[in-house]
């Protein structure tokens, strides 16, 4: 008689936006989809057109299910426009592009949240129906809104939401702060505080620290939970040679005071995660990263195709099995 399967080790990824997609879409090249869990930034979410629009929930959930817009990191692939052009020809709003396809998401959830059903609720609907099989969670159920005080001439001092920073003015314009509105009485959703602490492997992906990973952590219990794990937690910097891949990461951390280096990601995740990979562009930078209380592992983290991102994914896995390196 073969001896009974033992249960795949649970690996809980905290995440936000395209690169914690990719990651996750490596993620399950190597290890059971079903054992994985991702609490997810929902700072992001605002409602538009009437309809309540979660944008990283949606980008994880549409890569994991193959159907995002690779090219721009958020979509669907081969959508339609339709919806759009004719809200462009009636003189609406139409600085935030919702595909046709995309379109159906939002009112799905719309409805949903209407009828009372809680947005984690809502969140594992929508990728049963997408086949999706890692569990997604929004960090909260409660409302939580990332808000950013603007640089910008007649502007300056205006607080404004993510998108529109982040879409509508293309963040193009410095930010003097940045909060998370809500963060103080938001309750973690059911699920979140439980997969934090019985996961094998926690990881903090690629992520933009201050605006995909920050609202997760405001949650004071979330960072608790997180720092109660700091052995067992990997953070992968989003920062190489001092820039952000892709969106305003490495210009944000430093117009609110961090080094937008592998160095300054060190300093923000050192009191939460024991060790930190960085890419081999940094690979000089790992003695200073060291001396800010984390384990450094240097290794190719561009994830330019789903194999990169798988072995990244092992990368940070592996890493767990380690010694931690106590924080400062």
């Amino acid at each position: 008689m073969p001896p009974p399967e033992r249960p795949a080790p649970r690996v809980t990824v905290l995440a936000g936006g395209f690169g914690a997609a990719r990651l996750l879409g490596g993620l399950v090249r190597v290890c059971e989809p079903r054992a994985v869990t991702a609490v997810v930034n929902c700072g992001d979410d605002f409602v538009l057109h009437g309809l309540y629009i979660s944008p990283d929930l949606d980008t994880i959930t549409y890569c994991l299910a193959g159907r995002l817009n690779a090219e721009t990191g958020w979509g669907l692939k081969d959508d339609s426009w339709r919806a759009l052009e004719m809200l462009q020809h009636l003189g609406g709003q139409s600085w935030f592009g919702l595909g046709d396809g995309d379109l159906g998401t939002h009112l799905y959830r719309t409805q949903r949240l209407s009828e009372g059903a809680p947005l984690s609720v809502v969140t594992a609907e929508l990728a049963s129906r997408w086949g999706v099989e890692v569990r997604l969670l929004p960090v909260t159920d409660d409302r939580l809104r990332t808000r950013l005080v603007i640089d910008d001439g007649d502007r300056s001092g205006t607080e404004i939401g993510f998108q529109e920073y982040f879409v509508r003015l293309h963040h193009a314009v410095a930010v003097r702060s940045v909060r998370f509105a809500g963060a103080t009485g938001a309750r973690p959703a059911p699920g979140v505080l439980d997969a934090i602490a019985d996961a094998a492997a926690l990881i903090i992906a690629p992520s933009n620290p201050i605006v995909s990973i920050g609202p997760v952590l405001a949650l004071e219990q979330v960072r608790r939970a997180v720092a109660q794990r700091r052995a067992a937690t990997v953070a992968i910097s989003p920062i190489v040679a001092g820039a952000a891949l892709r969106g305003p990461a490495g210009r944000l951390m430093s117009e609110l005071g961090h080094e937008s280096s592998v160095v300054g990601v060190a300093r923000l995740y050192a009191p939460l995660a024991g060790t930190l990979v960085i890419d081999e562009a940094d690979a000089s930078l790992a003695p200073a990263v060291e001396s800010e209380g984390m384990r450094c592992i240097v290794a190719p983290s561009i994830m330019h195709t789903p194999a990169d991102a798988a072995a990244l994914a092992h990368t940070a896995l592996s890493a767990v099995d380690r010694p931690a390196v106590p924080s400062r």
